[in-house]
């Protein structure tokens, strides 16, 4: 069987079915990397560098055509990107060459800027701990975590806005990197965290910060739905065994309420798990006919999410094992 573990040693490629534990414990333990060495940082200085070149301005006279500005987005997207599989694939091929204990670590460490588990769990926990003092304060803590304008949402909406992107960042942030770790190494997870970032950065349909995305993001944001089709899927399949194994039924048509094709998935699977209403005022409604969420269903949420990661953390390193084999 031919994987990127084919070139390690025996003892390396047992050992390095650790990775994935390896790197989640790092994340727990030691948190975010500064920004001034996090690699998912040097990948959002080189998209707004590229965006503000690329993305016309709103009301100014259009130099390019929507073709040649969707053709030089795209080539921008595809040569950065090739520029991360190969870098991150150089420092791969290396450190496959150093002690296995050594190998191990290594990637873990590398590995886990790909990662964001931790950051996210605190992060849903801190917006639920907010509404406890004010609504305001709830709004300004869930701003941290997602890009809709939060200053008309209820309480309730706050809640549902913090359980959403806790499902949904599930999958972006730790099931879909390490679902392209297992299958095509570090190079796999940093191209699809390059992906991720350059979609929440580029992929709009329309107007955001003065400038129109419409042609400029529109290859970002479909580079984004290929490589997180599988793992959005996945994600949900794990939301649902952990959760209870309630509504399997109805997930995909619930799943499919949500404009983009994968992150309703998740989102509807822990809708269902849960047994709340999610959305978002004006444009879809999972489970609409369950009740709101309340305080206790955050925590629930996010229990629900910590026995998924542990989950995906088990399967990526059993495939790992299995293609050493």
């Amino acid at each position: 069987m031919t994987t990127w573990l084919s070139g390690a040693p025996d003892p390396h490629a047992v050992l390095l079915a650790v990775v994935p534990a390896l790197a989640l414990t790092i994340d727990r333990v030691l948190g975010e990397p500064t920004l001034r060495w996090h690699p998912v940082a040097w990948m959002g200085r080189y998209l707004a560098w590229a965006g503000e070149r690329l993305a016309p301005r709103v009301g100014e006279p259009r130099v390019l055509s929507d073709a040649r500005v969707f053709g030089f987005a795209a080539l921008s997207w595809c040569a950065a990107a090739t520029a991360v599989f190969a870098l991150a694939w150089l420092f791969q091929a290396w450190v496959l060459t150093q002690p296995a204990w050594l190998a191990a670590l290594a990637l873990g460490l590398l590995l886990k800027p790909m990662l964001a588990w931790a950051m996210l769990h605190d992060e849903v926990l801190a917006v639920e701990g907010a509404l406890t003092e004010s609504l305001a304060a709830g709004r300004v803590q869930l701003a941290r975590l997602v890009s809709r304008d939060v200053a008309a949402l209820s309480a309730e909406s706050v809640r549902e806005s913090a359980i959403e992107s806790l499902a949904e960042n599930l999958n972006d942030s730790l099931v879909a990197p390490l679902f392209w770790f297992a299958l095509l190494g570090l190079p796999g997870a940093a191209v699809f965290r390059f992906a991720n970032t350059a979609d929440a950065m580029w992929g709009y349909r329309g107007e955001r910060g003065g400038r129109d995305w419409t042609w400029a993001g529109k290859w970002a944001a479909r580079a984004d739905d290929v490589l997180g089709w599988v793992p959005a899927r996945i994600t949900a399949a794990l939301i649902w065994l952990v959760g209870g194994w309630r509504g399997a039924g109805a997930l995909a048509r619930e799943a499919r309420q949500t404009p983009s094709p994968n992150s309703g998935w998740p989102m509807a699977a822990m809708a269902l798990a849960l047994g709340v209403r999610l959305g978002k005022p004006g444009a879809y409604a999972l489970n609409a006919g369950a009740r709101l969420p309340e305080a206790a269903d955050t925590l629930r949420a996010c229990a629900i999410g910590s026995r998924s990661v542990v989950l995906s953390v088990l399967l990526a390193g059993a495939v790992l094992l299995f293609l050493s084999l």
